[in-house]
C-alpha cells in the first residue's frame, strides 16, 4: 500500500499548486493584526475538500465580532481508519488558515496574494507567496495525505482527522484554545497529534518541548517636567530604561540553566516594543511603556519568573521615584512530550524512509498550538521539512517538501 500512497502523491504536484494558489487568493489574517479572519479562506476550502471527496467534515465556529460573519471557524475533516473503534487511537494533523500580514510590500519581488511559481535555482520549483509555508504547507501536505487514501478508496490504519484551525498567529484563543475548551470531547488522550508547523531544513528536528512564553507590557509612572528642569519631574524613561536592563540582565542571570534540549539552550528576556512617549524633545516623560518577550524553560514556572520581576520592578520604583504597573499579554506554559511517546517512535521510523535522515526529539523557543494539547495530557510532535522562510518578504515553500510531508504523514496513517 505504501508504493501505491506514494505514487499517488508524486503525481498530485497540480494538485498542490492549486490548493497553495487558491489558498493564498483568500487572506486569512486577523482582526488585531487588520484583517477579517479565517471565514472566505475556510468556506474555500470546505467546498474544495467536498469537489475532491474529503466529505465528512465538521464546523467549529469561535465567536468573535471583530472577524467577518462574527465567528473565527475552525474545520475538521475525516478520514475513518480500519481500526476506528471507540477507544482507538486517532491520528490528529493540525494546521492553521490564519497568515501574517506581508509587511512592506515593497520588499516583496511579487503580490504577496498571489502565488508564484519559480523553478530556478538550487532549491528546485518553489512556491512564493505570503502563507505558502506558514502554515499552507503543513494544511495541503495534510490534505494530499489524506487524499491519497480517499482517492483511492483505501483505509488508513487509524482514523486520520484533519483540523484546520483559526487564530493561531496571535495566541490561538478562538483556534486550538478554545476548542479544548469548549469542545474537549473532540480528543481522546491516548490520540496522536502531529503539528506540521515548525522544524528545520533537513526534516530531522521532531519537537516535543516548547519554552514557557510571556509577553508582558511595562507602563511606567512618573512625572512630566521641563527638560532643564530634571529635579521637578519623574523620568518614565529613564527609569524604564533601567527597568528593562535590570529585567534582561538580571532574569538572565537568574534563570540561567541550560538545557541542551533547546536551542538556543537557555532562557531568554528581550525588550522589544517600545511605544511613543512625548512627541517633543525638551519634555521629560511622565509615562513610558514598553514590551518584553521572555523565552523560559520549562524547569522554571512563570511564577517564579513574575516573582522575580516583582522584585526587580521594587529596586527601580523605589531609585527613580516611580510606580511600574505590568499587564501579561500572553502566557503560554506547557508539559513536554516525552522522547519515546507513541508520535515521536512512528516520525522517527518514518522520516527517514522519505527524507533519509535520523531525525531526533529537540526543544523549541517558539510557541505552537501543540501547548494546548500537552496540557491536558495529549502527545503532540511538531515536525515538517521547511525552508524557515515564515513571516518574510517573498515567503516560500519547496514542492519537493509538500510531497515528501505529504508522504511522511500518509505513513503515520498507515502504520
Amino acid at each position: 500500500m505504501k508504493e501505491k500512497l506514494f505514487s499517488w502523491i508524486e503525481k498530485a504536484e497540480p494538485l498542490a499548486v492549486e490548493l497553495e494558489t487558491e489558498l493564498t487568493k483568500h487572506p486569512a489574517i486577523s482582526p488585531e493584526s487588520g484583517g477579517e479572519g479565517e471565514l472566505d479562506k475556510c468556506l474555500f476550502l470546505e467546498q474544495w475538500l467536498k469537489a475532491h471527496g474529503i466529505t465528512a467534515l465538521e464546523r467549529f465556529d469561535a465567536p468573535d465580532p471583530k472577524a467577518k460573519g462574527g465567528v473565527r471557524p475552525n474545520l475538521i475533516a475525516t478520514i475513518p481508519g480500519s481500526e476506528d473503534g471507540e477507544n482507538a487511537a486517532r491520528l490528529w494533523i493540525m494546521s492553521h488558515m490564519d497568515v501574517v500580514p506581508p509587511g512592506e510590500e515593497k520588499l516583496w519581488s511579487s503580490d504577496p496574494w498571489t502565488v508564484v511559481r519559480a523553478d530556478d535555482g538550487p532549491l528546485g520549483a518553489r512556491l512564493i507567496g505570503r502563507g505558502v509555508e506558514d502554515n499552507q504547507q503543513g494544511l495541503v501536505s495534510s490534505v494530499l495525505a489524506a487524499m491519497a487514501f480517499s482517492a483511492q478508496g483505501l483505509s488508513p490504519k487509524r482514523t486520520i482527522k484533519l483540523l484546520f484551525a483559526a487564530d493561531e498567529e496571535v495566541g490561538s484563543l478562538f483556534g486550538i484554545e478554545w476548542l479544548v475548551k469548549e469542545h474537549g470531547s473532540l480528543f481522546r488522550k491516548n490520540d496522536m497529534v502531529l503539528i506540521p508547523d515548525g522544524g528545520d531544513l533537513m526534516g530531522e528536528h521532531i519537537e516535543v518541548a516548547e519554552k514557557n512564553i510571556l509577553w508582558m507590557k511595562f507602563i511606567t509612572h512618573g512625572k512630566q517636567a521641563h527638560g532643564s528642569m530634571p529635579e521637578l519631574g519623574a523620568n518614565a524613561f529613564l527609569a524604564a530604561s533601567d527597568l528593562a536592563l535590570r529585567l534582561h540582565n538580571g532574569l538572565s542571570a537568574k534563570f540561567g540553566e541550560r538545557d541542551p534540549l533547546f536551542n538556543p539552550d537557555y532562557s531568554t528576556f528581550q525588550p522589544t516594543k517600545k511605544e511613543a512617549n512625548v512627541p517633543n524633545i525638551n519634555t521629560i516623560p511622565g509615562e513610558d511603556v514598553f514590551y518584553i518577550d521572555m523565552r523560559v524553560l520549562p524547569r522554571y514556572s512563570p511564577d517564579s519568573v513574575l516573582a522575580e520581576i516583582d522584585s526587580i520592578k521594587a529596586e527601580v520604583e523605589a531609585k527613580y521615584h516611580v510606580t511600574v504597573e505590568y499587564a501579561m499579554c500572553q502566557l503560554t506554559a506547557s508539559k513536554p512530550t516525552a522522547a519515546d511517546a507513541p508520535i515521536v517512535k512512528l516520525l522517527e521510523k518514518a522520516v527517514p524512509e522519505v527524507y533519509h535522515v535520523k531525525p531526533y526529539p529537540v526543544g523549541i523557543g517558539g510557541g505552537t498550538m501543540a501547548a494546548y494539547l500537552r496540557n491536558i495530557g495529549i502527545d503532540c510532535a511538531v515536525w515538517t521539512k521547511t525552508q524557515k522562510t515564515l513571516h518574510q518578504p517573498n515567503e516560500f515553500a519547496l514542492l519537493e517538501n509538500i510531497l515528501g510531508d505529504a508522504k511522511v504523514m500518509a505513513l503515520l496513517g498507515l502504520w
